[in-house]
């Protein structure tokens, strides 16, 4: 009896390298890898092997982690069942670390694909090849420890020598022949935000002047391809350049810097200026952070998912606490939520007193204070907590929302406005009538004009004008718009007083009052408020 066929085994072929070096060639070393790992699979056709066409290519990427787009791709597909050998040329080209290798060839394992090195006769499916295979990985791991300790050593000389040893370059400066050099347009940028903080003595006024001005970080390709920076200034990225030693021609190493060979961008006096003037601030925030009563620190956000921040203000001696977004405190104003600065007493107490009333948390084992207590229910029950302008939602704890059966609450809330509430005098004729009082520039305009027509009424009934043909020739306006004005001087004066606290509706204008009849009782039923005006003027404090 002859054998029969061997079963046919779908081969895929691994190949990587560390650097993007080269790549370009026609003939690099991911054609190397993949060619010997060809010629070893036509060596075992007679059992069965055979290549099939997807290429998992990473070149440029780290043996040191698994997160590598052809890797991954061809891990899915391991997954999926297509694959039933991989080859690489030598084990490191599929990882340098012992952990990851344990996890993938449990991966192999569970989806019965065996796993080959072509230059390393070894198979995952034996026992002696699981051992000859962790041996040279632990070498391999071995290997790259101890190269990334001897480029570290290497770096750490160099930057005590002064010399420019790669990274982000800073604002200010640019790479030539490996060595920083001054930028000048970007340098006089540096200098501005150096000296303007000086003079403003903090970050937040900073942070928005910059904005306004579109000052930007600078825009930059990472070697993945991604463009990042060219975006406004937040607190962070000031506060470091605030503080980098780089510009009075320093190098800087961890938490420490030594004298460099490049030009330095600012004087000595005015970047230790700066620097008093930022630990001072620091240690006022510091001063405000311990004093701050906070429960919903790192849980509270706005409406736009900005997260918002403790802060107080002091009047009279009285302290006021508040939550600010933290986009106003960069300077983003416009990119903050519709609430962007609420009482924090007021939000804690209203989401607190909804929390007890669940009823949810049993009394703690020790005695607490009022204080604790609270904190203590909050950080049970409450994961997040989003403002919004008629209510607080509150998402819960998984824990609490699997006993309510809901993953959040809704509280109504409010914040209370600051400006005088007006009663608007609506038209009880027309109840589909705008409720917002006249536009104050509307209502400027219609003062001003008022006040123009009674001062043309009085020079025509005193004789200091001769006529309206005279007051619009001296006016320099038509005959038409100086009779408009007269007539307003002959709108009922509690219309007028109105109209100065903002009470009337919108859609009054001057063309309107000026076409009313002489009678204040026909004034009043024409706009439809002759019974409301009567009653009150003045506004309605909040």
């Amino acid at each position: 009896m002859k054998p029969g066929p061997a079963k046919k085994l779908r081969c895929a072929i691994y190949t990587r390298v560390s650097t993007d070096s080269g790549l370009e060639q026609d003939f690099n070393s991911l054609d190397a890898q993949r060619e010997a790992s060809e010629a070893y699979i036509k060596s075992q056709a007679h059992e069965g092997w055979h290549l099939i066409r997807t290429a998992y290519d990473d070149g440029g990427f780290s043996g040191g982690t698994l997160e590598r787009p052809a890797l991954q791709q061809l891990l899915t597909d391991v997954r999926a069942g297509l694959i039933d050998i991989i080859l690489v040329y030598k084990v490191d080209r599929l990882t340098r670390s012992l952990a990851d290798f344990a996890k993938l060839v449990e991966l192999f394992d569970q989806y019965g694909t065996s796993f080959v090195s072509v230059t390393q006769a070894f198979n995952t499916t034996t026992s002696m090849g699981r051992l000859t295979l962790n041996v040279l990985l632990s070498f391999a791991q071995f290997e790259r420890e101890v190269t990334a300790e001897r480029i570290r050593d290497k770096i750490a000389a160099s930057k005590k020598k002064g010399i420019w040893m790669g990274g982000t370059v800073p604002l200010g400066y640019r790479v030539e022949n490996r060595k920083l050099l001054i930028d000048p347009a970007e340098a006089e940028t540096v200098r501005m935000i150096f000296q303007r903080y000086l003079e403003l003595g903090s970050m937040l006024p900073l942070l928005t002047e910059l904005y306004d001005k579109g000052v930007v970080t600078r825009p930059r390709i990472l070697s993945s391809g991604k463009a990042v920076g060219g975006v406004p200034f937040t607190k962070g990225p000031l506060s470091h350049l605030l503080k980098n030693r780089t510009y009075v021609g320093e190098i800087n190493h961890h938490d420490k810097s030594y004298p460099g060979e490049h030009e330095a961008l600012l004087s000595q006096d005015l970047f230790d200026a700066v620097q008093v003037q930022l630990t001072a601030n620091a240690q006022v925030c510091h001063v405000q952070r311990s004093a701050n009563r906070t429960l919903l620190v790192g849980k509270l956000f706005d409406d736009r998912g900005n997260r918002m921040s403790p802060t107080y203000s002091t009047k009279k001696g009285v302290r006021y606490r508040y939550y600010i977004c933290r986009l106003l405190i960069e300077g983003r104003k416009s990119e903050a939520g519709t609430l962007h600065r609420i009482p924090a007493a007021e939000i804690e107490e209203r989401l607190i007193k909804a929390l007890k009333a669940l009823d949810l948390i049993p009394p703690s084992a020790e005695p607490l204070s009022e204080q604790d207590q609270e904190r203590r229910l909050i950080d049970l029950c409450v994961a997040r907590v989003i403002v919004e302008r008629p209510q607080i939602v509150v998402k819960l704890t998984g824990e609490i929302a699997a006993r309510l059966g809901k993953v959040q609450l809704e509280v109504p809330w409010t914040l209370k406005s600051k400006r005088p509430k007006r009663e608007i005098l609506l038209p009880h004729t027309d109840p589909a009538k705008d409720g917002r009082p006249v536009r104050s520039e509307v209502r400027v305009s219609i003062v001003k004009a008022v006040a123009l027509g009674r001062q043309w009424l009085s020079e025509l009934v005193s004789g200091q004008a001769q006529d309206t043909e005279a007051l619009a020739a001296r006016e320099q306006r038509s005959k038409r718009s100086i009779h408009m004005l007269i007539s307003l001087a002959f709108v009922a004066p509690d219309i007028i007083e109105a109209l100065i606290a903002g009470r009337l509706p919108r859609g009054i204008g001057i063309t309107r009052l000026a076409d009313l009849p002489p009678s204040w009782a026909k004034q009043r039923k024409i706009l439809g408020i002759s019974n409301r005006s009567q009653r009150s003027i003045e506004p309605v404090s909040a």
